[in-house]
């Protein structure tokens, strides 16, 4: 059993931010190992050594059946201190590195972690299956549309295992949800809504500034465009940007709306309407700090609301994840409700239960929840040596995703109602709107049509 601070790794929070980036330039693949025997070691490499992908190194390196061989950033001030608590306490050396096509380019290295901005999720996802990796990436999924479905086709033409960081498709009481709706016992549902309503601030940018010399400003903006350096848009900054980031919508959002997508059982809506603004704060930020979204699917509509100015909203606390408590419903920033024709279930993500109501309020079944974290990587581990599909597949990434990009494209045309048709995934008699279903990758950071 490995002998790392195991403290400190259960205490790191599970609130960490995804980090910032990797490395530049196409790879060439290598020959994939299909299977592991039961004993061997499961050799990653992390790409993007910020507050997440820092999280997610510890996490992976305490489990006696990986070893991490690389951390790797275009920030080379990054992940100094999970370097130095991995350093010494596994067999494999571990090696921090700038650039990702070291980590790829190692036949040794079975997965990687892409914990990256969502700008570089795509391009690495797939660079990382072209090379013969397996992948387990940060949510969301893609930056666009186009890339998502490119992410899937590469996953099964290289035949990798690729997980979405999306943990509560792990969570036993989710499985426990989906056998209640199934049952009957909630009826029909054709109304189901998801909410990402948090506090926040307003965001200012600060000026450009002089890059320091261990940062590759170029390898992190990756394929979108050139920009002066700004240390701000490399720490968080990027998160308000649409270059990098679909705001908060996406970002946080992204775990409601999978969790939703999974229970409905759904997967791409045909009528997209998304209307909001900046309407707390008059400040800097591109995206969105209100935002109000409806999509419509063959019998039912999923309407989310998203907030970032509300102080009384809050998360599911942390500790409260593992207790059989319930968060306070009407204040809960991140719950999902479904109605049915005969009761109504309110849930929660990472942890927070379910109850099922009737009238008068009164509880019909209530299921209490975990946060399932370490379930998530286990199932990923576990698909690495069957082979089988891991419990947040890419493709159900892919289809989460498309809410997102299509809810976003509706918002920056003005709020224009889109018809969407989820064989072809293109958008019907809209060109405005069908510009936004990919991005211009700047070379040599680009996705080819054939992956």
């Amino acid at each position: 059993m490995k002998n790392i601070n195991r403290r400190n790794f259960l205490d790191t929070s599970a609130k960490s931010l995804a980090g910032a980036t990797l490395g530049t330039g196409l790879l060439i693949a290598t020959n994939p190992s299909e299977s592991f025997s039961a004993n061997e070691k499961i050799v990653v490499g992390v790409i993007g050594t910020g507050g997440r992908g820092s999280f997610l190194a510890k996490r992976f390196a305490i489990r006696p059946d990986v070893d991490v061989k690389y951390l790797c950033d275009a920030d080379g001030r990054r992940g100094n201190d999970v370097f130095s608590l991995i350093k010494g306490e596994q067999k494999t050396p571990i090696h921090k590195v700038d650039d990702y096509r070291k980590v790829l380019d190692d036949n040794e290295v079975d997965a990687v972690i892409v914990a990256t901005p969502d700008h570089w999720h795509g391009p690495a996802t797939i660079f990382a299956c072209q090379a013969g990796k397996d992948v387990y990436v940060e949510k969301p999924a893609s930056h666009n549309l186009w890339e998502g479905r490119k992410m899937v086709e590469a996953s099964r033409k290289y035949k990798r295992v690729v997980q979405v960081g999306t943990q509560t498709r792990s969570g036993e009481y989710c499985l426990k949800a989906i056998d209640y709706i199934k049952s009957g016992k909630l009826g029909a549902i054709h109304l189901c809504k998801v909410y990402n309503l948090k506090s926040g601030s307003p965001y200012y940018d600060k000026p450009d500034g002089e890059k320091p010399d261990n940062v590759d400003f170029d390898r992190w903006l990756g394929p979108a465009p050139l920009r002066p350096y700004n240390e701000q848009t490399m720490r968080q900054g990027w998160y308000n940007k649409w270059d990098f980031c679909g705001g908060d919508f996406g970002n946080d959002g992204s775990h409601q709306f999978d969790l939703a997508r999974w229970l409905i059982d759904k997967k791409a809506p045909t009528e997209i309407h998304c209307t909001g603004g900046n309407l707390a704060f008059d400040d800097d930020r591109e995206t969105p700090d209100t935002q109000v979204a409806s999509f419509k699917f063959d019998d039912m509509v999923m309407t989310f609301d998203m907030t970032q100015y509300a102080p009384y909203m809050s998360k599911t606390p942390v500790d409260m994840r593992d207790k059989d408590i319930f968060p306070y419903w009407p204040q809960n920033s991140t719950r999902i409700e479904l109605y049915g024709t005969k009761e109504l279930m309110i849930i929660g993500r990472h942890g927070g239960g379910w109850q099922a109501f009737t009238t008068n309020g009164e509880v019909t079944a209530e299921v209490h929840g975990r946060f399932p974290n370490d379930e998530h990587i286990g199932n990923f581990i576990d698909c690495m040596r069957t082979r089988k599909r891991p419990n947040a597949d890419i493709e159900d990434g892919h289809y989460t995703a498309c809410l997102i990009h299509l809810g976003n494209i509706s918002y920056r045309i003005g709020g224009q109602k889109l018809r969407f048709d989820p064989k072809t995934e293109t958008i019907i008699d809209n060109e405005e709107a069908s510009a936004l279903l990919k991005r211009n990758y700047r070379e040599p950071y680009v996705i080819p049509e054939e992956v």
